[in-house]
């Protein structure tokens, strides 16, 4: 296919340009140009912000894609840009949003596919939910999209930690090998799912042409659900070091820091819509993908 990633240079879209160019696609990624993309990618300088630079960049490119990819999405703006330039210009467009759309204190467990429950509190969650409305409500023609609704999302090009207080922490691996207690909310109780970024750049690689992923949102969820301190247990054994968690008290903590609610809560997924409409349903192992991540790091 020809693929464009809107993004590039990061670690989500760096994973997807990386892994689709690997895949045999030819790929292009439209950046700032102040960070080198992967090997093998065709460069679009511009700022998307700045509208009409982000539009004569992709026009002079000349290529009619097969799948865009919007990895860097976050204002209802972004999501507007997305439909009205690329549906004369692409069959298919993927954006990535986040579970974080979801109010955190009315969310089901398994959380589904149709739960009405959203922030609209100006919070990051909140605008990634504004973003997908503009595609539910917008007519894009012959263009098909699909959006996808990320969990914690790990693996190397990325920081390690998934919960507060050692949320992509650069110091986490010095910190276990001092022997120093990890200060996880509610002890690291929580439950999530989280995703090893390969897995779902392949995710979003398969949903281009497939008549079923049109118009749908879905979650993008790993194959396990774990308690959130057994993230940082493997870590630890990967490092052959003790793990020591000290619990910070989940109601002190979300009173002092508001806008780390939607990290306080189970965060866990039903993916049978993944298997039900042939998308590539993430399968890397927690452990598998962890021990890349830190080997990676130490690397």
């Amino acid at each position: 296919m020809n693929v464009l990633c809107i993004g590039g240079s990061g670690f989500v879209s760096g994973t997807l340009a990386r892994r689709a160019v690997e895949s045999g696609h030819t790929v292009w990624a439209v950046t700032r140009g102040k960070r080198p993309l992967p090997p093998g990618v065709v460069p679009l300088a511009a700022d998307r912000r700045d509208t009409p630079a982000f539009e004569r960049a992709i026009a002079a490119a000349g290529a009619p894609w097969d799948l865009v990819v919007d990895c860097i999405g976050y204002d209802p703006q972004d999501a507007r840009q997305d439909l009205a330039l690329f549906r004369s210009r692409t069959r298919h467009l993927v954006f990535v949003s986040t579970d974080f759309v979801f109010d955190p204190d009315r969310r089901r467990f398994p959380q589904n596919d149709d739960n009405p429950h959203f922030l609209a509190d100006g919070s990051y969650g909140a605008k990634k939910r504004l973003c997908e409305m503009e595609f539910l409500r917008a007519e894009p023609g012959a263009m098909s999209w699909t959006i996808f609704r990320p969990c914690h999302i790990y693996g190397p090009g990325s920081l390690l930690g998934c919960l507060p207080a050692h949320g992509r922490d650069a110091d986490l691996i010095p910190r276990l090998r001092r022997g120093e207690p990890l200060r996880l909310v509610g002890g690291g109780h929580f439950l999530q799912q989280p995703i090893f970024a390969p897995d779902l750049a392949e995710l979003i690689l398969s949903a281009a042409d497939n008549p079923r992923a049109a118009g749908r949102i879905y979650p993008a969820a790993g194959p396990e659900i774990i308690e959130s301190r057994e993230f940082y247990r493997l870590i630890a054994n990967r490092l052959g070091v003790a793990l020591t968690i000290e619990e910070l008290p989940v109601a002190a903590y979300r009173a002092a820091n508001p806008d780390k609610r939607s990290f306080l809560c189970h965060r866990i997924y039903d993916l049978r819509s993944l298997r039900d409409d042939g998308l590539a349903v993430p399968a890397t192992s927690l452990s598998e993908g962890l021990r890349a991540h830190v080997e990676s790091l130490l690397a």
